[in-house]
């Protein structure tokens, strides 16, 4: 007969961290594994059943439901293997592990080598100190949290038209890319081969720039795009007159755009109000990456700009039309799918630890003057 199952349930903190540890790129997939048994245990499935839809074996599930019971979030990690006792002294380690946050007088962070030579252990020991307790001093990531007082406002607005487009209506993601390059390589690369990667040189000559103006449908992918020697708010007005004169005159035009001053020039506004079919939708301060037209911006980047060596503007303006031509046979959609309110949620969190962060660097310049 067979044993009577346990009741697993989980926190909402427990679930939190087993939902990021899955979703997180650089968790390691034995750990994604263990999260997933949790949390599909949670749900009242079998052994059976999550040893089939996970595809290991009844066992492993098994062995890991109990180890969750028994120690929670803690016993999805490995067990500690036998071996020879640690030698590290362990106020040394203590010292590793602490002052890392605590940067070098003039420097910025600690590297391996010169933390060693702080505490007098070697790099190799300080490398695996910091690995067992995923540390990365060598490692920062970007943020930027927009300030602006109407954001949940804007962060609605501009979802509620990806989420619930208006009907007899068209929703354009606007915005220029301005300078780009037309950089010349100062020699040529070799190719892409069997066995090597194509090369070219770090250096270049400058021919001048390129303003692209660029609406995304949001509905079908494609692309209206317009060449502009600079990017004031006289070439954005013409480039409205385009969309005027390209979009059926039965549709509403709804337009996402960002904070740029060109945006809301008096001009600007002033010719909106005369065309009362056309209505803006500004992303919070600092939330361009709201604005599904970035996504697009970073393709032709990524195809067309960076790749290339191009000997005149014109040659460059060729590469980008080109680009945009054949890109509008076939359009590709970007589909907003993120939830907002998770995002909300992450920013929110956002904030409380960067107001937490600022009350303690606060309270260590008090301390130290």
């Amino acid at each position: 007969m067979a044993r009577p199952k346990l009741d697993f349930a989980l926190s909402d903190e427990q679930r939190r961290e087993l939902e990021r540890l899955v979703r997180a790129p650089s968790t390691p997939q034995k750990l994604v594994r263990r999260a997933r048994v949790a949390l599909l245990a949670a749900t009242g499935e079998s052994n059976d059943a999550i040893a089939t839809a996970l595809g290991t074996s009844r066992v492993t599930v098994g062995l890991w439901r109990q180890r969750f019971l028994d120690a929670g979030l803690g016993g999805l990690a490995d067990a500690p293997h036998p071996g020879r006792p640690s030698t590290l002294d362990p106020a040394k380690a203590r010292r590793v592990l602490t002052e890392v946050v605590q940067p070098p007088k003039h420097r910025a962070r600690w590297s391996c080598r010169s933390m060693a030579r702080h505490v007098g252990l070697s790099k190799d020991s300080v490398q695996r100190l910091w690995s067992a307790n995923d540390l990365k001093p060598h490692r920062t990531r970007s943020f930027k949290l927009s300030n602006d007082p109407d954001f949940e406002r804007k962060f609605w607005d501009v979802i509620g038209l990806y989420l619930d487009p208006p009907a007899r209506a068209v929703v354009l993601c606007c915005d220029e890319k301005s300078q780009c390059q037309a950089l010349e390589r100062t020699q040529p690369g070799l190719p892409l081969g069997q066995g090597h990667i194509c090369t070219r040189t770090h250096d270049y000559y400058r021919h001048g720039t390129v303003t692209l103006f660029a609406a995304l449908n949001y509905l079908n992918g494609k692309i209206v795009a317009e060449r502009a020697p600079r990017h004031r708010h006289q070439e954005w007005l013409k480039f409205l007159k385009g969309i005027e004169a390209e979009v059926p005159a039965d549709l509403d035009v709804h337009l996402i755009l960002d904070n740029y001053a060109t945006h809301k020039h008096p001009r600007v506004l002033s010719w909106v109000v005369k065309h009362p079919r056309f209505h803006l939708h500004f992303t919070p301060t600092s939330s361009s990456w709201l604005n599904l037209v970035e996504r697009f911006f970073r393709d032709l980047s990524q195809d067309v700009v960076l790749p290339g060596s191009f000997s005149s503007v014109k040659e460059l303006a060729d590469a980008l039309f080109g680009y945009l031509a054949e890109r509008n046979l076939r359009p590709v959609r970007y589909e907003w799918k993120a939830d907002g309110k998770s995002i909300l949620e992450k920013i929110h969190r956002a904030r409380e630890a960067l107001t937490r962060q600022q009350f303690v660097s606060k309270d260590i310049k008090e301390t130290v003057h």
